[in-house]
């Protein structure tokens, strides 16, 4: 693993040029409450070129330079602080175990790091992420210029590091993929085993409990606050309260993700509480679901990033019209965008180190082209509440999405997460297994 993120610095040490320096910070600690700090989560960028996970550091990139090119400012070793929280690697480990060419305690980067930056014509940061990182940055700048009448050279150029780094980002190596494929293999398990115990009567935080297990049980976190909404609950996007009890007759929406070493997965799947689908339930279902196989399809390298949204948009509307929920030429009907009456959602994002992963999705306001290494999900939805105008009363309180995730490769495309169940039959009877 040392050598994937010396290639990924190399890559973009090779972008910026010899004439520049590259800052990137660790997220910050932030309070939960009091005195109680949220788990720490590394800031993605940062671990992308580091594999670094301790918080109050800052990797520095500086191509070309004779001393060190990979610079890491980090927290010393201190025993007492070890005993309270946990170990650090200092300065002898940043070098040992994670590949910097030099290291330095964090205190004294400003001290340091300004005597470099005036040896660089541009500087590559990205502003507006840590306010008081950007005033730190922008001090060091200020603090050269004012010496510049002594001889000091101050940076010209300040340029945003993202649209290179996340450039990269967005093609996957294969130790990214089989990262995602372990997060996708826990997320599988998880949503695997809510089927198997979902029953009427349970609460979702009871259900979103056996989720987590198997996230655990396999080393991961949780990549995202999980959904897990019954019957009108599915019709919210981002319901996350999982607090009500689930009744028989109702579907169970379930959007939940395991991250493995900071990759994610990103699943959902909808099915009955009960084990068997309704006929109301089962038409919305197979029109969810093929709108979902027709998306996949057009997953291909040479084909643009909208064409899945295309194909799943014609799919849903065709069928709403053949189901009544809307009236008029499909063609017609889809240039007015009345779809999103019950498809609001785009169809895709890309995934990663962020479940909605880095990268542009257009290139001079063009759709970009899809091309091996890229990784996004595919899920379309339907989402009928309750009293919804002209809609028959059997489809009221019905949410729907069926997602995956989707490796774009050379001839086509692989579903990382292909091992869970999702044809209508298929899930009743994996519910009756039990």
């Amino acid at each position: 693993m040392d050598k994937e993120f010396a290639k990924r610095r190399k890559n973009l040490m090779r972008m910026i040029g010899n004439d520049a320096i590259a800052i990137v910070p660790a997220s910050t600690v932030k309070v939960r409450n009091r005195d109680v700090e949220f788990d720490y989560r590394q800031d993605s960028d940062f671990m992308y070129l580091t594999g670094f996970l301790e918080p109050e550091a800052v990797a520095v990139l500086v191509p070309g330079r004779s001393q060190a090119q990979f610079i890491l400012f980090c927290r010393e070793r201190d025993m007492e602080m070890e005993t309270w929280n946990g170990r650090r690697a200092g300065q002898q480990g940043a070098i040992d175990l994670y590949g910097a060419d030099d290291a330095f305690p964090i205190g004294d980067i400003d001290e340091i790091l300004p005597g470099i930056l005036e040896q660089r014509e541009r500087v590559f940061y990205t502003m507006g992420v840590n306010a008081e990182f950007d005033h730190q940055v922008i001090g060091w700048v200020n603090q050269i210029r004012e010496k510049g009448r002594g001889g000091s050279h101050t940076p010209h150029e300040f340029i945003a590091l993202e649209h290179l780094l996340h450039e990269l980002r967005l093609f996957k190596s294969g130790v990214e993929i089989r990262n995602m494929k372990k997060a996708a293999k826990a997320a599988v398990a998880g949503h695997q085993r809510a089927l198997k115990c979902c029953q009427p009567g349970m609460y979702e935080y009871q259900v979103e409990a056996e989720l987590l297990y198997e996230f655990k049980k396999a080393g991961c976190d949780t990549a995202y606050p999980s959904i897990v909404g019954g019957g009108e609950n599915g019709c919210i996007l981002h319901y996350t309260d999982n607090k009500d009890v689930l009744n028989d007759g109702d579907l169970l929406l379930i959007d939940a993700g395991a991250e493995y070493q900071g990759y994610a997965s990103d699943i959902t799947r909808t099915f009955p509480v009960n084990g068997v689908f309704s006929e109301p339930q089962l038409e919305l279902y197979n029109l969810v679901l093929d709108a979902q196989l027709a998306a996949i399809d057009s997953v291909q390298p040479g084909n643009h990033w909208n064409d899945p949204h295309q194909a799943a948009v014609k799919v849903l509307t065709r069928g709403m019209v053949k189901l009544g929920l809307l009236k008029g030429r499909p063609a017609q009907l889809i240039k007015d965008g009345e779809y999103r009456r019950f498809y609001m959602h785009r169809t895709g994002h890309w995934l990663g180190l962020d479940v909605h992963d880095v990268g542009d999705y257009k290139i001079e306001e063009q759709w970009r082209l899809f091309e091996p290494g890229m990784v996004l999900t595919v899920e379309p939805g339907i989402y009928i509440p309750a009293k919804s105008r002209g809609v028959p009363k059997r489809y009221w309180n019905t949410g729907i999405r069926i997602e995956d995730d989707v490796r774009v490769t050379r001839n086509g495309n692989e579903v990382l997460t292909q091992a869970l169940v999702k044809e209508a039959d298929a899930i009743e009877a994996f519910m009756a297994s039990v």
